[in-house]
């Protein structure tokens, strides 16, 4: 575990690297993170292999995770050489902007998506010229361990990336006093975003806030309800529920209410519950023993329980799908997140009531809309308070497209083609050309 002065001294370190590396040539900056990409491709299997044991993803899961930070870093080394300004017309002389980049950049990953989720930070920061220190989960270490080691394999230098394994309160904390650190990227709890952003504010740091959620699925009557149900199960099972972005609450209109919940029971009882390593496993166990004593804790109450999936008995933190019917929208299973294998399912009668019952919530990061209606999606689209939205499926994230959420759920975005507007300030300088 890094220690207090092992944290100042890495950061004083990336500090006296930030000079070396705003100061290679765009070009050479975007080579270096073309050969970080190519070195996480070639151990794409051991990374893959090491997230199973690192935080129990199933393997297919941890895949697609590694892959991912092989195609942030490979969207973002295309961003040093296209890190435009702009000519402004002035009176007078000629006006130019720079982008310059903020120094220092601390990040601070979940457990949750231990890889992902460091790339998004480090990739757009890397590329904007800053230099970047890394806080890992204290559970989850192993593989943001792994991926700095492959950052100097691939050329990056000592100083510019460096991975600190540790306990929040004191290398997180420190991030936020220290007064070398220009900007903090946080993914995590609204609790603790909160206090990231207290503490930020006395020297006026920048963040980025990813914080908590309680996404919607609506199902519209006029929906392919086939479709709609087979979707929803892995819409709020991926990673066992662990996924700010998780749909846990399912709004269904009230006509179709009952040919819907057939269907999607016998999708969610058809979800292979088993061994990470199985190829075959679509959700595997939960992070840990206090884990599942907190998701324990929402289906210890007398919210009705619709149904629920299986899962294995023995070893492992293991609790099967569970889809409840809370009362109204001020149960506490429909208002909290849960953040495990658990979702509710409420009726709505039209779209106005659809939508008011979707944007009942302090969240607002993600959420899916199922219609054959162009026009209902755009309205619902527009009108549902939440930055991701998906229609006629649950997709929330791709790299080249803005990543974040509304309300209590965050500020600022990551990913996609703005990114790097959050790790650089804008420099306007005018050139007198009248004597």
């Amino acid at each position: 575990m890094t220690s207090l002065e092992q944290t100042d001294a890495a950061i004083e370190k990336a500090a006296a690297a930030t000079e070396s590396w705003r100061a290679v040539a765009p070009a050479d900056r975007a080579r270096l993170l073309r050969r970080f990409a190519s070195q996480v491709d070639e151990h794409l299997e051991e990374l893959a292999q090491l997230e199973v044991r690192n935080s129990g993803h199933t393997i297919g899961n941890a895949r697609w995770e590694a892959g991912n930070v092989r195609d942030v870093l490979d969207y973002f080394s295309a961003a040093p050489e296209r890190l435009f300004g702009r000519q402004i017309p002035v009176a007078g002389g000629v006006d130019v902007t720079f982008r310059e980049p903020l120094g220092v950049v601390g990040v601070i990953v979940p457990w949750n998506f231990p890889m992902p989720i460091a790339g998004w930070g480090f990739a757009p920061a890397l590329a904007a010229g800053n230099t970047v220190v890394l806080k890992p989960a204290e559970l989850t270490p192993l593989t943001a361990i792994r991926l700095a080691e492959l950052a100097l394999a691939a050329g990056i230098p000592e100083g510019v990336f460096t991975v600190l394994p540790g306990a929040g309160d004191v290398v997180g904390e420190r991030f936020v006093s220290h007064p070398a650190i220009g900007k903090i990227c946080f993914t995590g709890s609204t609790r603790v975003g909160r206090r990231i952003m207290a503490g930020a504010a006395d020297q006026l740091k920048r963040v980025t806030l990813e914080l908590g959620g309680k996404s919607a699925t609506i199902v519209f009557d006029d929906a392919d309800l086939a479709a709609a149900a087979a979707a929803a199960p892995m819409s709020f099972l991926d990673n066992t529920g662990q996924d700010c972005c998780a749909r846990t609450r399912i709004l269904v209109q009230r006509t179709v209410f009952d040919s819907f919940m057939e269907q999607f029971e016998e999708a969610v009882r058809s979800v292979v519950v088993g061994d990470p390593l199985d190829e075959a496993s679509q959700m595997g166990p939960l992070l840990s023993e206090q884990r599942r004593t907190a998701v324990r804790s929402y289906l210890a109450g007398d919210t009705p329980v619709a149904f629920t999936g299986s899962a294995p008995v023995g070893p492992g933190y293991w609790l099967p799908p569970t889809v409840l019917l809370p009362s109204s929208t001020d149960d506490r299973t429909w208002q909290e997140e849960i953040f495990g294998p658990v979702a509710g399912v409420i009726p709505f009668d039209d779209e106005v009531d659809a939508i008011a019952k979707a944007n009942d919530t302090a969240y607002g990061l993600s959420g899916s809309i199922f219609t054959r209606d162009v026009g209902r999606a755009l309205r619902v689209s527009r009108a549902v308070q939440a930055g991701n939205l998906s229609v006629n499926s649950h997709s929330s994230v791709r790299y080249s497209t803005p990543f974040g959420g509304f309300k209590q759920s965050g500020i600022g975005r990551e990913l996609g083609p703005d990114a790097l507007d959050s790790f650089t300030e804008v420099k306007n300088v005018f050139i007198a050309t009248e004597q």
